[in-house]
């Protein structure tokens, strides 16, 4: 498309992303000085559609951002009154203690929220300083300077013919230049990936690690609900298949979060993380629980698992990445949202200095300075070695050496095991389908388990089906000839939404049902998909995740 004339305008910073990295950003830029061009734009329909986490928020970020939020009226009203966590049998529970837990575990002094209505809040927080707000537009391109730099985005492409041609209808956007740009994409955005590739950041470190996180929303009867009340567990039904745990979260007017996630570097194709999921809720613990209620909503994200040892570098010429496009999340606490802001924070201090400076185009080296000596990097090394020790010997082993990690270095800021490495990537983890047996799921119930589209239209999802597709494929024939045969094809499988099917040896993408979850992106164990924006606004439309 480079035949194309666009429009460019011009800005101090461009943010690419409404997250609260992005928004906290934003706000930080414009508390410091109010005459800074600062523009956020974002793919989602409006600020808060494509954010969905679990989430019990540490307000630490918050704290240091706007330290006044809760007389400004910030949606966290439901502080964590009770943490509960269970090894999980198929017909029963054990209930691990908090006592013997490192203090950093404790949710003492955490709220239970939605991240996209706080993020809402924060964009109206944003925008009362100033911060210029553009929903629906999907930045499908980076734009680079003469010398190399990352100096902007395209923006707000509109009406591409299905096979990505030009046509009579098609808007072809505009380019916002920036003095700097900022990548707060969440997990594995296009655009960050895109900058790690080209200047290779991922050097010297660890590969990142995922894992897919899949929530409902319920109502349940008043009698059960105990609002404030977290409960998090681990083992059936994934037992030695895979990582991963669920966490179940009273919120207020009766309502639940019950979420899943499952590690992504399982070793066997046929596992089917959705139904996994979908099998959870009947344990006669969650069962029980959830008995006469409804299912509101659901939605589908990937999580950064990485930590401390997979950050890449998070500069480059003209560009910073924040967020969960650096990986951020404490995997042990499943917080990353209080890093995500204080990341914005940094980044935003960092560019500050620079303009004031006269400096443009290049490296922001003293954000990720920041990032890595200050709170974040202090939270995130002391539990480095969770999730490599999780992958190397399992649960029960994990939680004994883990926590024993965890006080070491809690109380003398050194670890036995030194930093332990990740090996492989979760594509490189998958195994031919040979070494496996199928799993047999049962058939979901439609009470309290339910099949992939029917849920999928929980998310509000949509997408304009006349345009070109956004996952792409590097090789039309690598799902049939490579993946078919060698692995069982796991993205009829791996992917939360339904998106892939195999019909008639045809390798299908219905890709109107894309979460915007990015796990093909990453599981794929042939890395012959690629994850792209679809048209701004498309995409799902989460009320309160």
């Amino acid at each position: 498309m480079a035949e194309i004339e666009r429009e460019s305008m011009e800005y101090d910073v461009v943010i690419v992303g409404a997250g609260p990295a992005g928004l906290s950003a934003a706000i930080r830029l414009k508390q410091m000085d109010t005459d800074l061009n600062v523009v956020v734009l974002e793919k989602g329909s409006e600020v808060g559609a494509h954010i969905l986490s679990g989430a019990v928020l540490d307000p630490s970020g918050l704290d240091a951002l706007i330290p006044d939020w809760k007389d400004k009226g910030a949606p966290v009203t439901v502080p964590v009154k009770e943490d509960n966590f269970y090894v999980l049998g198929e017909a029963g529970q054990l209930r691990v203690p908090n006592w013997p837990m490192p203090p950093l575990m404790n949710n003492h002094g955490n709220y239970i929220v939605s991240m996209g209505n706080v993020c809402r809040w924060m964009a109206e927080q944003a925008e009362e300083l100033g911060v210029e707000i553009f929903p629906g537009m999907a930045c499908s391109e980076l734009v680079y300077g003469d010398n190399g730099e990352v100096k902007g985005v395209v923006a707000g492409v509109f009406g591409l013919e299905a096979d990505g041609s030009i046509g009579p209808n098609t808007e072809p956007g505009m380019e916002l230049h920036g003095k700097y740009v900022f990548l707060s994409e969440g997990v594995r955005g296009s655009l960050a990936k895109e900058v790690i590739a080209k200047y290779d950041l991922q050097a010297g470190k660890e590969p990142q690690k995922y894992g897919v996180g899949m929530k409902e929303i319920w109502e349940i009867d008043q009698e059960k609900h105990r609002e404030g009340t977290v409960t998090h567990t681990m083992g059936w039904p994934l037992g030695s298949n895979a990582g991963g745990g669920s966490f179940i979260y009273h919120l207020d007017n009766n309502q639940v979060y019950v979420g899943f996630v499952v590690h992504l570097n399982y070793k066997n194709p046929y596992l089917f993380p959705y139904m996994e999921f979908q099998r959870f809720k009947h344990h006669p613990m969650v069962a029980e629980l959830l008995k006469g209620g409804k299912r509101v909503a659901y939605g589908a994200r990937a999580i950064t698992e990485g930590g401390y040892q997979s950050m890449p570098k998070m500069v480059a010429p003209g560009v910073a990445l924040l967020g969960c496009s650096v990986g951020m999340v404490n995997v042990p606490r499943i917080k990353g949202n209080h890093n995500a802001m204080l990341s914005g924070k940094a980044a935003a201090e960092a560019a500050y200095d620079a303009i004031k400076a006269e400096r443009s185009g290049d490296e922001l080296t003293s954000y990720e300075e920041e990032v890595r000596s200050g709170p974040i990097g202090k939270d995130l090394k002391k539990v480095r070695n969770v999730k490599p020790m999780w992958s190397k010997w399992g649960l029960m082993p994990s939680l004994a050496l883990g926590g024993l990690d965890m006080w070491t270095n809690n109380l003398f800021g050194l670890s036995l095991f030194g930093t332990l490495r990740h090996g492989k990537t979760d594509a490189a983890a998958t195994e031919s389908a040979n070494k496996h047996k199928p799993i047999d799921y049962p058939k979901p119930d439609g009470t309290l388990s339910f099949d992939r589209l029917t849920n999928v239209s929980f998310s509000m999802t949509n997408h304009e089906e006349s345009q070109p597709a956004h996952l792409h494929l590097a090789d039309l024939d690598v799902p049939i000839k490579v993946n078919m045969p060698k692995y069982a094809e796991p993205a009829q499988r791996y992917c939360p939404a339904g998106v892939y099917e195999v019909v008639d040896d045809k390798f299908v993408i219905n890709f109107q049902n894309c979460v915007h979850c990015k796990t093909c992106d990453i599981k794929d164990p042939s890395q012959n998909i690629t994850w792209v924006t679809p048209q701004g606004g498309d995409g799902p439309n989460y009320p309160n995740m």
